[in-house]
């Protein structure tokens, strides 16, 4: 099964993450079908926090991708922002 997960990135108390499409058998690490956006938890001033190629990630849905939870909010929360 094909998921849209995060995969961490970034040093020690540095979190960045990529939002990747992956088999869902593969290790979190490991090589991934396609990079459709990045997260920052923590952002530094101008740094952006969030951006999803949101095409990408509906089109991988449509195709039957699963999603993690925390994929999930952060889509909704991109929307939301892109909304307004």
């Amino acid at each position: 099964m094909v998921t849209i997960r995060l995969t961490r990135r970034g040093a020690t108390n540095t979190p960045f993450y990529h939002v990747v499409v992956t088999d869902s058998r593969k290790r979190q690490g490991g090589k991934s079908l396609e990079q459709v956006g990045f997260f920052n938890p923590k952002p530094v001033k101008n740094e952006v926090g969030l951006k999803l190629d949101l095409g990408r990630i509906d089109y991988w849905v449509s195709k039957g991708a699963q999603q993690s939870d925390r994929v999930k909010n952060l889509v909704t929360t991109f929307r939301k922002a892109n909304a307004a």
